[in-house]
């Protein structure tokens, strides 16, 4: 199995940066993809940035320019740098990773999120 943990989020101030990382472990041989969504209490989930199995990146609407994924496969983990930060990127953030297993199965999983607010 494929457990997920994501970090880095926190309280900053509008025009501010921060960089969340997510972290697969367990029998992973290759992450196929990963997905960045943010979702609150009162707007359904949101996708803000994926790395596709494709190999292809793709940024929200409402990210791009602003929002940069980026990976190291030899740590299993994905970054979403996010820079001019505003109070509509409020959330709470978490990853959807798909792996392939040493049994040669494709896994997918999540993790708890990490909380992003925005606010001056």
């Amino acid at each position: 199995q494929v457990q997920v943990v994501e970090s880095g989020g926190g309280l900053v101030q509008p025009g501010e940066s921060l960089r969340l990382s997510c972290v697969a472990s367990g029998n992973i041989v290759k992450i196929l993809a990963t997905e960045w969504y943010r979702q609150t209490l009162s707007k359904p989930r949101e996708l803000v940035a994926e790395f596709t199995d494709a190999g292809s990146t793709n940024y929200a609407d409402s990210v791009e320019g602003r929002f940069t994924m980026s990976r190291d496969d030899a740590k299993n983990t994905a970054y979403l740098q996010m820079n001019n930060l505003q109070p509509e990127d409020t959330g709470n953030y978490f990853c959807e990773v798909r792996a392939r297993l040493q049994s040669q199965l494709t896994y997918t999983t999540w993790g708890q999120g990490t909380q992003v607010t925005v606010s001056s």
